[in-house]
């Protein structure tokens, strides 16, 4: 079978697998740039309102392919890179539903999704110093930004996994969903439904409010941030439907 990334657009939702069962859905130059096309198609493609990444079980992601990792240069890791950096890049909102382990490039692109479901039996491992190689792709960033530098030392230096529950615990996940990878991937459509349900232009431009805002000191600079894109939203032709279905509602008998 041809190691590819499968593509399925529907509901509003673009799920895309990464298929390489035999060698645990390890990133090859191949598969990152059709990872990279399928999120950039996902963004053009305006029915799409969210992205679901995973793995073909039993694996999420074992990294990056080693011969191609073994002969990169500078070109060639950045090649391994851009799957999991369009997934960072994208404007729209991101889930990876991490049915197993995510180790090196494929924790990489489990944190580059904007929220982490795991399964049962997930794993997140770093293993870089393991292999004798420095983290690449941005994962001490990563890391540090969602765990804190106590959690990201312990995995990046001392080689710790965390398992479903830990990852939830460090902040890594946003909660463990049991049962198998079709459920998995069901609470993953079932987590971005509201995304599907919102205005796709408010949505994007609420996601790149949240960008703008991570890095702020101050309280009023994300409020002058946000108040341009929520004026354009008050002007919509969506928040005015919305909102008189919303009086309806409120006027209707109980």
């Amino acid at each position: 079978m041809t190691d590819r990334i499968v593509r399925e657009h529907a509901g509003g939702v673009a799920l895309l697998t990464v298929d390489a069962p035999g060698s645990r859905n390890a990133l090859t130059l191949d598969l990152s740039a059709q990872l990279a096309a399928a999120v950039e198609a996902a963004e053009r493609d305006e029915s799409v309102h969210a992205v679901v990444v995973t793995g073909t079980p039993p694996a999420f992601c074992a990294g990056a392919d080693l011969d191609a990792l073994a002969h990169a240069d500078e070109r060639g890791l950045r090649a391994i890179y851009e799957g999991f950096l369009a997934v960072a890049r994208c404007s729209l909102p991101t889930i990876a539903a991490v049915g197993g382990a995510a180790v090196g490039a494929g924790l990489n692109l489990a944190l580059a999704a904007d929220v982490r479901l795991a399964g049962p039996r997930a794993k997140f491992v770093a293993r870089f110093l393991e292999l004798g190689l420095h983290p690449g792709g941005g994962m001490t960033w990563m890391t540090q930004r969602l765990a804190g530098p106590q959690q990201a030392a312990a995995m990046t230096l001392f080689g710790q996994p965390l398992d479903a529950e830990a990852a939830v615990s460090a902040g890594l996940a946003l909660r463990v969903v049991d049962g198998d990878h079709d459920a998995l991937v069901a609470a993953a459509r079932e987590l971005a439904a509201p995304a599907v349900a919102a205005p796709r232009e408010a949505l994007l431009a609420t996601k790149r409010s949240l960008r703008k805002t991570a890095s702020l000191a101050a309280h009023a600079d994300a409020v002058d941030v946000e108040i341009e894109p929520q004026l354009a939203s008050l002007a919509s032709p969506e928040f005015a439907t919305r909102l008189e279905a919303l009086r309806a509602r409120i006027r209707a008998p109980s």
